[in-house]
């Protein structure tokens, strides 16, 4: 996977190769839009909302934006969660009839914690084709510049809010030595990390990856326990599309990066961020801008600017 094509490209729209299916129906297009910037789409996703008589969209006004940047005029109908048992049997009939269809979410890659997996199934249970249209994922983002991610990982989407099931699933990201991507709220971010904290230990490896390829992305990489603390004290803001990465439990003590934000000598989160924030202490006390001071514990300790700006030991 991930290596450059060799095959043919996709057989233009109202055309089967040899191994489809002639009259089994329209071909359903699984296309991937961009995640934040619009410039992200690919020529092939846009060809495809251009051709097809008809894309179903999680949020229309969303999908409306991406295609006022391209100049694509195709009819929109919504697809999403609440009115997926109504819409189903429409594009379901809208496909047998033999016309293709195009499938999209609000941003990123479709049926990834998203609608849609119900249509897929349907129809390639009826023996009709699915043709992914491969582009931005939030989660590929995300792995990409962690930096505490090895070459294996899950991915586990949104985790339950509470109670036993969100426990189990929490337990066994802790005992799963690969990274882990999760999704989440922003009101839910300090408590998941929180928790996340507590299971993989405040010493494990993380990032906090925000508004990934907007104007205000951000990703703030640390250990658990100090990524805790940010976002307690508001260090981390609680806005936007956030994803979460526990890092490699199995490599985290060979990786050895500041950006880990771990001590050299095995102490704790908390105390290495108790000693960051004396230090910052110190240097104003000596002078520097409260600022300058942050920036420059931040630089040596990986653990983010913010959680160490205005915060005295202690506190």
């Amino acid at each position: 996977m991930g290596a450059a094509g060799t095959g043919s490209a996709a057989p233009p729209h109202g055309e089967r190769d040899t191994a489809g299916r002639p009259g089994a129906g329209g071909i359903l297009y699984v296309v991937a839009t961009p995640i934040g910037n619009l410039g992200d789409v690919t020529l092939r996703a846009l060809e495809t909302l251009r051709a097809a008589p008809l894309v179903a969209a999680e949020d229309t006004r969303m999908t409306m934006r991406l295609f006022a940047r391209h100049g694509i005029s195709t009819r929109l109908v919504s697809y999403h969660e609440r009115n997926a048992a109504a819409r189903t049997p429409e594009l379901l009939a809208h496909l047998r009839a033999g016309s293709d269809l195009a499938l999209v979410t609000d941003a990123g890659t479709p049926l990834v914690s998203d609608p849609g997996a119900g249509l897929v199934a349907a129809w390639t249970g009826e023996g009709g084709r699915a043709v992914p249209i491969p582009g931005p994922s939030a989660v590929l983002a995300a792995v990409s510049v962690a930096a505490v991610v090895g070459p294996r990982w899950s991915f586990e989407g949104f985790l339950p809010r509470s109670g036993r099931e969100r426990r189990e699933r929490i337990a066994r990201i802790a005992a799963d030595p690969r990274a882990t991507i999760v999704f989440e709220a922003p009101a839910r971010l300090a408590a998941t990390l929180r928790d996340l904290a507590a299971a993989c230990g405040e010493d494990r490896p993380g990032a906090v990856c925000r508004e990934l390829t907007k104007i205000h992305e951000s990703v703030e990489r640390s250990c658990l326990g100090a990524l805790r603390d940010a976002a307690a004290a508001g260090a981390i803001p609680a806005r936007g599309e956030i994803v979460i990465v526990v890092g490699d439990g199995a490599a985290a003590g060979d990786r050895a990066t500041g950006a880990a934000g771990m001590a050299s000598d095995g102490r704790s989160a908390s105390v290495a961020l108790e000693e960051a924030r004396a230090e910052v202490e110190r240097l104003v006390a000596a002078g520097s801008p409260r600022g300058e001071a942050a920036r420059t514990v931040a630089a040596t300790t990986g653990i983010p600017r913010r959680a160490l700006y205005g915060a005295k030991p202690g506190a």
